[in-house]
Order: structure tokens, then sequence, then C-alpha cells
């Protein structure tokens, strides 16, 4: 059976997890845990930009990855980065079995918007999605409808639909 294990990195409330968690079992297919023993982010935090490095994240949760493990996909409420970029939503080893996400620049609130759980929880399953995919081999897709879709920005997000475009799906089951 494939087992997607979900990982609180940090703080993150245990109820967006497990929303996580029915979404993916929705979307994919599989089955999802969620393992109550977290990681600690701290070794990953960059005092220079007030931010957490992901790539050091998914070092951190490849030590959770095992063949019982079909994908490690850890969530935290921090916020990311790679040196190459400001920020990013997530990041995944592209054909590996981790990923990392954070609803950190997810949130309306981070915008000065009034907070919407519904939108922050439609999000954080659309980037889950996009990082997972990344995990099984998939590239960013040109379908700006697709989950696969690059997202630079929150209104890319917005603009995905939470499933994988024909092209990208075939490659999936072609896996």
């Amino acid at each position: 059976m494939k087992l997607v294990t979900l990982i609180p990195v940090g703080e993150i409330a245990r109820g967006q997890i497990e929303s996580l968690a029915q979404g993916l079992t929705r979307r994919l297919g599989v089955a999802c845990s969620i393992r109550s023993d977290g990681v600690d982010p701290r070794l990953a935090f960059n005092p220079l930009r007030g931010q957490f490095h992901s790539t050091e994240i998914l070092k951190l949760l490849h030590r959770h990855a095992s063949f019982g493990n079909w994908r490690v996909l850890g969530v935290t409420g921090q916020d990311l980065y790679i040196p190459i970029l400001t920020y990013v939503f997530g990041e995944a080893q592209l054909n590996g079995p981790c990923a990392v996400v954070s609803s950190h620049r997810l949130r309306q609130e981070f915008y000065g918007m009034p907070e919407d759980p519904a939108i922050q929880s439609e999000r954080l399953l659309k980037e889950a999605l996009h990082e997972l995919g990344h995990t099984l081999g998939l590239r960013h897709c040109s379908d700006y409808r697709c989950v696969m879709s690059s997202s630079n920005a929150v209104e890319n997000i917005d603009l995905k639909m939470a499933e994988y475009c024909v092209t990208c799906a075939s490659a999936l089951v072609a896996r």
C-alpha cells in the first residue's frame, strides 16, 4: 500500500495537517499517516534572513524515509527559502522520497487580509500535490491550471486546480 507520511516541522496546527491528509487521500488515492513526533527546524534557521532553509529541512526529513513510507511530506508554518530565491512555498527531491510545504505565505493574513482557513487549506493542498508531483518525477507544467505549474506568487496558486492536467496525470500513471 502506498503511504504518504506527513510530519510536522516545528509548530503547525494538527487540524491543518489532518485536513491536508484527507485532501491528499481524496486526490491521490493513497493512505496518509500523521507522525505525532515532528522535526525540529531550528538547524535550518538562517538568522540573517529570518527564514528556514528548505533544503536543510529536506535533509532532516530524509532520515524518516523508509521502505514503509512511499513519500514523506514535511508540513510547516515556518517561512521557507532557498538561497537563490526570496522565499518558496515548498521544495521536493525530484524523483526522491521527501518534500516539504509551508503554510506561512499561504495565509490570507500574510497579505493583510482577514483570516480564511478554507483558502489556506486549499492552497496548502495544491502545494502539497505540486511538491509530491516532483517526488514522482514531474517537472513544471506550462498549463497554468495544472497543479504542477510553477508558483512564484500566491495568485498563481489560486489560479491552479487541485489536480494534475491530462498530460501530467498520464505521466504519473505511466510510472
